[in-house]
């Protein structure tokens, strides 16, 4: 038995490691990007230039899209701002030629809010953090 050692991963070990990952991936599922893989974040502001709402998501291989973040300044919930913020994203979604968007949020988040927007849950997992639920949503254009 050759002797090997684990360490910590330097930035070009990280980068090596993905690249390799990205490597086999495209050569079972070529990638299907329309446009460069990328950012897409809206926000809305207030009279100040304050945000008092954003969405981060990104676009990604095979015309997915993650949304990262949907935040919602408390004063200014349940005013409409997210489901502008949701709707924004879809029909951007849509314009890429995008099929699916996906998401995760926790128990003590958004999750019926997504639902209630046609978002499905198709995966849960349990105390993550503990004692919480995190909960996987997917929605197909």
């Amino acid at each position: 038995m050759r002797n090997f050692k684990i360490v910590e991963s330097t930035r070009k070990e990280i980068d090596f490691v993905e690249n390799k990952i990205v490597q086999y991936n495209e050569s079972k599922v070529p990638f299907e990007l329309s446009v460069p893989s990328s950012k897409i974040n809206r926000n809305i502001k207030d009279e100040n230039g304050n945000i008092i709402a954003g969405i981060n998501c990104i676009y990604y291989s095979w015309k997915c899209i993650y949304i990262d973040a949907l935040w919602v300044e408390e004063e200014y919930r349940k005013t409409g701002f997210g489901s502008k913020l949701l709707s924004e994203i879809e029909n951007t979604a849509k314009e890429y030629g995008c099929h699916l968007i996906h998401l995760d949020t926790f128990d003590f988040q958004a999750k019926d809010f997504y639902v209630k927007h046609g978002y499905d849950i198709h995966g849960v997992l349990d105390d993550c953090p503990l004692e919480h639920k995190r909960y996987y949503l997917r929605k197909n254009l």
